[in-house]
């Protein structure tokens, strides 16, 4: 295929794709610095394939990320767009997303760890393998098979790393520390992303997209309860708030209690049964 052919092909299907994927991108709520380091990787990127494609010098790609930020702040919906998004650019094959965690790396006797990473490995090949508490394979000290699932992990980076891009992804502290152990993972990690936790504002407009999908509304003494409901939310432990995810288990348990108010009704009308009340705060 000659470099204009290929052009006109991205500029056509791929790059449709491209702008949906994108619009999707911008729609989340927040995460502006995310974004802007997320269009910055796709931009080099598109750049590196153009220029691959005119027989130009190209800089080798190495887009294995580090993602860090508390649960909840979109980590894992920033994975799954990202993956789709290198594959219209030509960088993935396929451009889907395999979520691990531990248990599904490492087993429980000698010699079965690296087979099972592996084939997790396989299972993500020509996408993206997104390792959440990624630290957690070194929690077991040097006698923990956790070691086997990052040094088989690593050797798949070096070996695929055309083919394959790998996430990991935990709390700031923790996945620091986990770095720190392991120089050599630490290079073959070029980009770290930050999530911030969300705002107050940025928790009510989520929470306000996450009824409106769900074909809820809010009166507006409701809209009041909200806020202070998100206020106290954030009041706890930093630690061990959800974000988004603490978000979206507040506005199921509202939709239980709008539910337990009206079941005892007859005759609903269609307002009473998208309609969020103060009552359903208490």
């Amino acid at each position: 295929m000659k470099p204009e052919s290929a052009w006109r092909g991205l500029e056509s299907s791929q790059k449709f794709t491209l702008r949906k994927l994108q619009e999707e991108l911008d729609s989340l709520i927040g995460l502006q610095s995310v974004k802007k380091v997320i269009d910055e990787i796709q931009a080099f990127a598109l750049i590196q394939k153009y220029r691959e494609l005119l027989n130009m010098t190209c800089e080798p790609m190495s887009l294995h990320t580090i993602f860090t930020g508390n649960p909840g702040t979109g980590k894992t919906t920033i994975a799954r767009i990202f993956s789709q998004m290198l594959k219209e650019i030509g960088i993935l094959e396929k451009g889907h997303t395999v979520e691990v965690e531990r248990a599904d790396l490492v087993a429980q006797y000698i010699g079965q760890t690296a087979q099972k990473t592996r084939e997790v490995i396989k299972q993500a090949a020509g996408g993206l393998l997104f390792i959440d508490e990624a630290y957690s394979l070194a929690r077991g000290g040097g006698r923990d098979f956790g070691k086997e699932a990052i040094d088989t992990l690593v050797k798949a980076m070096e070996d695929q790393r055309d083919s394959l891009v790998v996430i990991l992804a935990g709390y700031p502290g923790p996945m620091e520390q986990f770095l720190a152990t392991n120089p050599g993972l630490r290079s073959r990690f070029p980009v770290t992303i930050h999530f911030p936790d969300y705002s107050d504002i940025e928790l009510y407009k989520i929470a306000l997209g996450m009824l409106k999908k769900r074909e809820y509304t809010l009166t507006a003494h409701a809209e009041q309860e909200l806020i202070r409901e998100i206020r106290r939310l954030r009041s706890g432990d930093p630690a061990t708030f959800g974000n988004a995810r603490a978000v979206r288990n507040l506005v199921e348990q509202l939709m239980r209690r709008q539910a337990v108010r009206l079941a005892r009704k007859e005759d609903l009308t269609r307002g009473e049964l998208t309609v969020i009340t103060p009552v359903d705060f208490r």
